[in-house]
């Protein structure tokens, strides 16, 4: 702040000449503010939406005309999900938040599931054997400690801005006016009912009298679901995390029909959040951050990028079987890493830097011919690098939701949430369906006589497939949000998108809308019913064995296109994007 000195002269005019006039003493001039600091201009007009439910996605839409910024946005969808896509995602699972503030400033929070206290490695062994996937899923057993409402808690802490009862607005109407059910929800109620997950109160919920799901376009109505977000919505996180939703969760578990478990009270009220620090890498001088472990994520996207890196995919184009064999191989690579070292890195020395130091990636790349397969990818040994084993690849599972916001004033965030298997591990309580996390876990804790990297242990967190990524272009500048449901075919999906974007210079509507294909091993599955099958012949020439599967891939993404924010949903979903 400017000082002034006054100076008074004294006008001979005024004064007698006989009497020099005096000389006033200083006084203290008032304080002058300073002039206020215009608002920033937005740096988009309106902002915008992607997500796996139209009716979740105008959920996020009505928070930024609200004012409210990316994240109440993301978290007002994750509620509304839990409502009307309950067989992917909601707050009785967990997720990863990646968000930018619109200036380059990264943040991460993980709200993975973690196990209870009384796990042990051998969680998943009966008899002396392990279970088995199909077996381990439903019930108690497969239960995880619910992240997604701390995640959200602390998310809206850090850089929410509208107060925390609204976000919960759009989804305790869709709770209880009712909503319709979708198709990709029916056929996912045909898929409960085939292996039997859910419990009589799912059943009353989504099911006709004949124990058949109930058709697409049904209106059901959750009363209980709207209840317990009207409670949360008023008494916060502590809701969810103590009291009677703790103990219910507990009981829930405790006495499931099938594979019950010792999850307690205290293990909900033992929960927290984890900030991490993102991991980037460069692409072709583009910058890429993702999710760090639990996530495998970042490293599998990273690493399959790394590799092909010194190929020319550009020219090789789109529909070449020699760019897609070279993806697949150095997915075989990059897939061999993951099921070697990734897991929660609070448990477990992950060597997540060394999995993607471009030295190590340019030698695992070397690995990769143009004109014949490898006949083994084993997994390498990266900078930094404990010897640990891990299970088999988990299987796909086509659940899991992806979303994608981003507000005026620049800030994104790409958030991927979770129950696991459709449906998750059939529980539910007050209304919202419990997950079957815990199966991401290896049920082999011991391999060769050495400790399995993903093993069960008292409150750890399974290792992710879930890749929420951001992606700048070679000037700094926000290009691409995007991530994936899935399971195990996430970081493909992520990976064929970043490819189209940069290499192929599509779009990333037609980025996502690309066939993917999927090899976390010896053999490379294509997409069924798509060009992809006509690559087929070629690959198997090549010596691949390559086949056609059915699958279900469901991708968002945002991407600035000349300085505005374009959604993208996968076509193969009912996602939609939608501006405010």
């Amino acid at each position: 702040m400017l000082n002034f000195r006054l100076i008074l002269l004294a006008s001979a005019l005024a004064l007698p000449l006989a009497a020099p006039a005096k000389a006033p003493a200083h006084r203290a001039q008032p304080a002058k503010s300073a002039p206020a600091k215009p608002a920033p201009a937005p740096l988009y007009p309106h902002g915008m939406v992607s997500a796996a439910d139209p009716r979740a996605a105008a959920a996020g839409a009505e928070m930024l005309r609200a004012g409210g910024s990316a994240v109440d946005a993301a978290l007002a969808v994750m509620l509304a999900l839990t409502v009307v896509e309950p067989q992917s995602s909601g707050i009785g699972g967990g997720g990863f938040l990646l968000t930018d503030d619109g200036k380059g400033h990264l943040a991460s929070l993980d709200g993975r599931e973690r196990a209870p206290a009384k796990a042990t490695p051998d969680w998943f062994i009966r008899d002396g054997q392990p279970i088995g996937m199909p077996q381990a899923i439903a019930g108690g057993r497969s239960v995880g400690v619910p992240g997604n409402i701390a995640l959200m808690a602390e998310a809206h802490k850090r850089w929410g801005k509208l107060p925390w009862a609204k976000l919960f607005a759009p989804a305790i109407r869709l709770a209880g006016e009712g909503y319709d059910i979708s198709p990709r929800m029916n056929r996912m109620l045909g898929w409960a009912s085939m292996t039997g997950s859910l419990t009589p109160e799912g059943r009353a919920l989504w099911y006709g009298p004949n124990e058949e799901p109930l058709p697409a376009g049904t209106h059901v109505k959750n009363p209980a679901l709207a209840a317990f977000f009207t409670r949360l919505a008023k008494e916060g996180p502590a809701a969810f995390y103590a009291g009677s939703n703790a103990v219910a969760v507990a009981r829930a578990v405790n006495n499931a029909p099938v594979n019950p478990a010792p999850l307690a009270a205290s293990d909900l009220a033992a929960y927290k959040v984890t900030p991490r620090e993102p991991l980037c890498t460069q692409y072709r001088g583009w910058k890429l951050c993702g999710m760090a472990p639990p996530s495998s994520g970042a490293t599998t996207v990273f690493g399959v990028l790394g590799m092909v890196e010194r190929f020319d995919l550009a020219a090789m184009g789109k529909d070449s079987p020699a760019a897609w064999h070279v993806i697949a191989e150095a997915m075989r690579l990059a897939y061999a890493d993951r099921d070697r070292y990734l897991a929660d890195a609070d448990f477990v020395k992950v060597p997540a830097k060394g999995l993607i130091d471009p030295g190590y990636l340019s030698a695992r790349g070397a690995l990769i011919a143009q004109d014949h397969t490898m006949p083994t990818a084993p997994a390498g040994t990266p900078p930094g690098a404990q010897l640990a084993l891990a299970d088999t690849l988990t299987p796909d599972v086509p659940s899991t939701s992806h979303f994608v916001t981003v507000d005026p004033a620049g800030r994104v965030v790409s958030y991927t949430s979770t129950v696991e298997s459709p449906f998750g591990s059939g529980l539910i309580v007050n209304g919202y369906i419990l997950n079957n996390e815990l199966t991401d876990f290896s049920q082999v804790p011991v391999r060769d006589g050495m400790p399995v990297a993903n093993r069960v242990e008292a409150g750890k967190r399974p290792r992710s497939a879930m890749s929420p990524t951001l992606v700048y272009d070679p000037a700094g500048k926000l290009r691409l949000a995007i991530g994936a449901a899935g399971g195990a075919t996430i970081p493909a999906q992520v990976v064929k998108a970043i490819i189209a974007v940069i290499d192929w210079h599509l779009p990333a509507r037609e980025a996502i809308a690309l066939p993917v294909i999927f090899a976390p091993g010896d053999t490379v599955f294509v997409e069924k019913g798509t060009s992809a099958e006509a690559l087929i012949p070629a690959l198997t020439a090549l010596g691949h064995k390559a086949m056609a599967r059915d699958a279900s891939f469901k991708a968002n993404a945002i991407e600035i296109v000349d300085g505005e924010p374009v959604g993208a949903a996968d076509p193969r979903s009912e996602g939609s994007a939608v501006a405010p």
